[in-house]
């Protein structure tokens, strides 16, 4: 696989979203997300990506078991910031003033986040660290701070930041080098196209784009609510709602058709036009099946025409926000 470069790392080129192997996305298959991660060595897919929040915990003790032996050969990146257990939180007037999600950017919270996770890995340090979603109520100098005693402990490499605002990212940047912002971003994602995008270029910072296939919606398997698990989170979201997604699915249309004409997936076609936007993008699509590990790694390498490209980014905007009203509020920070 073609590499990229992640601070003074080389990477694949095409990462592994591993949070729908314990969460969100249906009931987990062990046994599968370990054959998927192991074949994810072999294709050269080195970059995992977790978070403390997947699965209260869980993705980070999967992904410690596939880790036995091979720890050297993953980049490995996890995050915190989003409280899924609030007995862990330091900042009560989060646990008072919201009774749904919240959101702990105190070094505090910091320095307690980085040693469970640690614990639940198995490992001595993790190869990036990303503030999952940027705490208003907390300077991000302060955050950040609290970061970087990490990397100067050992415990972290890198720094990184999630769903955070230009602003952010130059404050934060300011305190200790960021090494990578992750956000969604994909053909039917593209809020961040013209500042973040191109300001991480100008900072030499990697643009991690998560749900680069759209949360699957790319791939053209998904036609209605119906090939949807009951438990699937997605069902929530608007742009999966039955109104919404049959206007969506213009945009996988255009996707088929390129595909049809270059004999490839449609996934491949969605994650080719991503990495096209720019050689510090990394995606990581997420998947719990070997075959669409497969699947999303044949796209590395895949180099779509100019007048595919234009094609590809003239699809319509979609139809529905990204997320529900209240997760919205905690994005581009």
């Amino acid at each position: 696989m073609k590499q990229r470069k992640f601070a003074d790392v080389l990477v694949g080129e095409i990462g592994l979203g591993c949070m729908g192997m314990s969460w969100a996305y249906g009931a987990p298959d062990d046994a599968e997300s370990y054959r998927v991660l192991d074949r994810a060595l072999d294709l050269g897919v080195t970059h995992w990506d977790t978070a403390d929040l997947y699965g209260a915990g869980q993705n980070e003790r999967l992904l410690s078991k596939a880790l036995k032996g091979k720890r050297d050969k993953v980049f490995l990146a996890t995050k915190f910031g989003n409280v899924y257990d609030r007995t862990l939180t330091t900042h009560q007037d989060l646990v008072t003033a919201q009774a749904g999600w919240i959101v702990d950017g105190t070094p505090e919270y910091v320095r307690k986040s980085i040693d469970l996770s640690l614990q639940r890995l198995e490992v001595d340090h993790v190869d990036l660290y990303y503030q999952h979603r940027v705490d208003d109520r907390v300077p991000i100098e302060e955050t950040v701070g609290a970061m970087a005693e990490a990397v100067k402990a050992g415990k972290v490499r890198h720094l990184g930041l999630s769903e955070a605002s230009v602003e952010t990212i130059r404050r934060a940047h300011a305190v200790h080098p960021i090494a990578a912002v992750q956000s969604e971003f994909s053909l039917w994602t593209r809020d961040y196209q013209d500042d973040v995008v191109p300001l991480c270029g100008e900072l030499s910072i990697a643009f991690v784009p998560y749900s680069p296939l759209g949360r699957g919606f790319l791939t053209g398997k998904i036609k209605s609510m119906d090939d949807l698990p009951e438990d699937d989170w997605r069902r929530l979201n608007p742009r999966f709602d039955s109104e919404n997604l049959a206007k969506n699915l213009a945009i996988v249309d255009v996707v088929s058709r390129v595909a049809e004409a270059r004999n490839v997936k449609p996934s491949q076609v969605a994650l080719a036009w991503v990495l096209a936007q720019g050689e510090h993008l990394i995606p990581i699509p997420g998947t719990k099946r070997l075959a669409y590990l497969e699947e999303n790694a044949g796209a590395a390498g895949l180099e779509l025409t100019p007048a595919e490209i234009a094609e590809l980014s003239s699809v319509v905007p979609p139809s529905g926000a990204r997320y529900p009203e209240g997760s919205m509020a905690f994005v581009n920070r």
